[in-house]
């Protein structure tokens, strides 16, 4: 008579495995995270195993190894969702195969996104099957009616079972799959509850060797935590070919799909939609819809030339200093890094003569859009400079550049990108670090009627742009 597999405590944040259940898991600190969790007894066999015990094999494999300079090249042309700025994310359009992980917070309109890729890729490449766990058929055809889905063969399954979504894999033979979402779909051979370590990690297995086998891409909705990362195991993020994350402030409008994992394409690409009462709509030129309400002639405002990937925006750049009210003075960023800001603040201090120990300090993005390159170095510092100054930048002038503790204003990559964005929308003057200056830049300018104006330190940048 076989003996029951013994049970064994996974942590939920990191992974690490105890035979007994511990209040502090001793890899990651974290409290509370142990849950116990049993797997099915393993089949007889020999080596092979994935974790929890089960055997897979990679589809298309020979058993053997091949030599590099033997393998053939396989171009599979990309299969498009229909919309325009999700296949920009994706590398030009889906891979068939792949195994895509979208991530966002809850309510940010992951579904509505993924059930409008499904409806338009069904009306040209054929049956798509969406696989719910969080609503039934009927609010799925509820939301489907209301993004105009129409009659394209797009099949529902409200199921949570992982063998049984398989099953109508092989029933329905569909060319997309999607799962909404991974942490609400179990596997039968665990015990534990869906969500958990185990369960997220066989339930992304087998959808990776399905989606392999059959060449079928499958697109899996994944939870966030509450610090924004993804939520379940690390490993899931490993096993997937691109890993997407939906952003957006819920007081705005627009949202964004940016990638962070692309086997298939370049990485921090980015794509732009607006909500509305239709679904998503994307949005060709955002650099239009970021600058569309920003006011003229109004001290602490800068207009950056920044870069997305491959994709260049002008997004508006607020600062506002103010006397402090209170003892302490108060620094707020919404949108760039605060350490970031603080460091151009000293940066203003020592290398350009203004005193802001005693200001409030608050910097905005605007349009709810978040940056992390040092070429918005510059641009927070002018838009600083203009608020202490009561002075406005002048009018038509855009801004990109990182700024060094000593004060020296340093190239940044893809400056071409960057003029030619700030050319289309009209900027007759770019303020621009001396070192990304060339004779091509020059002549694109000057037939262009653009001024480029370049800068070597943080002092010459802020005489330029406030006069």
């Amino acid at each position: 008579m076989s003996k029951a597999p013994k049970p064994v405590f996974v942590c939920q944040e990191c992974g690490s495995q105890s035979a007994k259940w511990l209040g502090r898991c001793p890899d990651c600190d974290a409290w509370n995270s142990f849950v116990e969790e049993r797997a099915v007894e393993p089949s007889a066999g020999g080596g092979g195993l994935a974790a929890g015990g089960h055997r897979y094999s990679m589809p298309g494999g020979t058993g053997g190894a091949k030599k590099y300079a033997d393998i053939e090249n396989s171009d599979t042309a990309r299969l498009t969702t229909g919309i325009d700025e999700f296949d920009r994310v994706l590398g030009g359009g889906i891979v068939p195969g792949s195994l895509v992980l979208l991530g966002g917070e809850p309510g940010i309109g992951k579904s509505t996104l993924l059930l409008q890729a499904a409806a338009n890729f069904a009306r040209v490449h054929g049956p798509v099957l969406y696989a719910s766990g969080e609503e039934s058929e009927h609010q799925v055809k509820s939301r489907g009616e209301r993004l105009g889905v129409g009659d394209a063969p797009l099949f529902l399954l409200a199921e949570t079972c992982v063998e049984r979504i398989l099953e109508e894999i092989g029933r329905v033979r569909p060319r997309l799959l999607v799962v909404d979402s991974i942490q609400t779909v179990f596997s039968l051979k665990f015990q534990s509850a869906p969500g958990s370590i185990g369960q997220v990690r066989e339930a992304a297995t087998q959808f990776l060797f399905t989606a392999k086998g059959h060449d079928l891409p499958t697109f899996l909705v994944g939870h966030v935590t509450k610090d924004g990362a993804l939520a379940g195991p690390k490993v899931l993020e490993h096993v997937v070919d691109t890993v997407l994350y939906f952003e957006g402030e819920r007081h705005h409008s627009h949202r964004v799909v940016r990638a962070i994992k692309n086997r298939f394409g370049a990485i921090s690409e980015l794509g732009v939609f607006e909500m509305t009462g239709g679904g998503l709509r994307p949005v060709p030129n955002p650099s239009q819809m970021f600058l569309a309400e920003r006011p003229t002639a109004t001290p602490g405002s800068a207009v950056l030339c920044c870069v997305e990937g491959s994709r260049p925006l002008l997004v508006e750049v607020q600062a506002l200093v103010s006397t402090a009210t209170y003892g302490t003075a108060r620094r707020m960023a919404v949108g760039i890094d605060s350490g970031r800001v603080s460091l151009l603040l000293a940066v203003l201090e020592k290398r350009a003569g203004l005193v802001l120990v005693g200001e409030d300090v608050y910097v905005n993005i605007a349009g709810g859009m978040s940056l992390d390159e040092p070429a918005a170095d510059l641009a927070v510092i002018a838009a600083l400079a203009s608020s202490v100054r009561n002075r406005p930048i002048v009018q038509g002038t855009a801004v990109f550049g990182e700024v060094g503790l000593g004060g020296e204003v340093r190239g940044v990559p893809q400056a071409p990108l960057r003029l030619r964005e700030a050319r289309q929308l009209g900027f007759t003057r770019v303020v621009l670090p001396a070192s990304n200056l060339d004779d091509d830049s020059r002549q694109q300018a000057d037939d262009a009627g653009t001024t480029l104006v370049g800068v070597r330190h943080v002092g010459e940048a802020l005489d330029v742009l406030l006069g």
